[in-house]
């Protein structure tokens, strides 16, 4: 059963009626195909219309859509070949980052992405996308795996923040997350990193220092998620749309304040309506742009990386 954001809900009864004269002509051999045509092109219209005028709010909740695809999803659709490798080599594996080596198209690269799960067990293995110290140090030997081997570097964000439990601020949280930032500047071979959802605090930015940061249609990135936003300065969670809207948070917000280098489109409707589709328009970015930034020369590639992050909340009076 397909699941309905409250936005969504005045195409859910046409969506039901097209399903029900499907099924009514198949079991009766009757053609409804004018009527079945007329009835597609109003719910074409009627989306087209409300995916068009969407809020930032509305964007968020897309973001964390319970059928959008996340990191295994789109490495089974695009890879040929993926080996997963574990484990930091000091506590444990963290099963809300995983990494491995890929091959796309012919081209072999490190891929590692956040993952969340789809029901209630796969939620509480993955820790619902937060990733402890572990999964960052994890990442980061992957990142200097790839570095070594000349393979180029693929991260995907998805992840509401890094784990704030005591036990992952006693096993360093701030500092791997700092590493990270630190070493992925330094990192001699391409690297893409893609928000494929939602994109939070340090917990995001631990992966996505990269010579090409993109971000999908529907995915926001921020520094705190709206409803924390709200909750700080309302004290309450009630007022997370107007919270969404003053941040500007939504990838468009980002390629305007030039915090990304561009955004990915996704079919209308979002992400969750056709993980195929999405997965090959993922699949066609990537390799484009890992072919462009092979050509450029190593160290050019680390100067344009450190120059693009230290521009970022500069302003330069005239």
């Amino acid at each position: 059963m397909r699941t309905y954001l409250d936005f969504e809900k005045p195409m859910s009864e046409l969506e039901r009626k097209l399903e029900e004269m499907k099924t009514l002509a198949k079991e009766n051999n009757v053609d409804f195909s004018d009527a079945i045509s007329l009835l597609e092109n109003n719910i074409t219209n009627l989306r087209k219309e409300i995916f068009e005028n969407l809020t930032r709010w509305q964007r968020v909740q897309l973001s964390r859509h319970p059928d959008r695809p996340y990191t295994l999803d789109y490495i089974e659709l695009i890879c040929d070949e993926f080996i997963e490798l574990h484990g930091d080599r000091q506590v444990r594996d963290d099963p809300a980052i995983i990494g491995g080596l890929a091959n796309v198209g012919g081209q072999s690269f490190m891929l590692i992405g956040q993952q969340k799960g789809r029901n209630t067990k796969q939620r509480q293995h993955r820790n619902f996308g937060m990733p402890n110290p572990e999964g960052y140090r994890k990442a980061l030997r992957l990142m200097k795996l790839a570095e070594k081997f000349n393979k180029p570097i693929v991260t995907l964000i998805d992840t509401p923040g890094a784990f704030p439990g005591m036990e992952a601020e006693e096993r360093g949280q701030g500092e791997a997350i700092a590493r990270n930032l630190k070493e992925m500047f330094m990192l001699k071979v391409p690297v893409i990193c893609i928000v494929i959802g939602e994109g939070a605090s340090g917990g995001a930015l631990g992966i996505a220092i990269g010579d090409r940061v993109l971000m999908l249609e529907n995915t926001w990135y921020s520094v705190i998620s709206p409803e924390n936003c709200s909750a700080i300065l309302w004290r309450s969670w009630d007022f997370k749309e107007q919270a969404a809207e003053a941040m500007k948070i939504t990838a468009k917000d980002m390629k305007k304040n030039k915090l990304i280098d561009g955004i990915i489109s996704e079919p209308l409707g979002g992400a969750h309506l056709d993980h195929n589709w999405m997965a090959e328009e993922l699949k066609r970015v990537i390799l484009e742009n890992i072919t462009e930034l092979t050509a450029i020369t190593e160290q050019d590639r680390i100067d344009q990386r450190i120059e693009k992050f230290c521009a970022m909340g500069v302003v330069i009076e005239s």
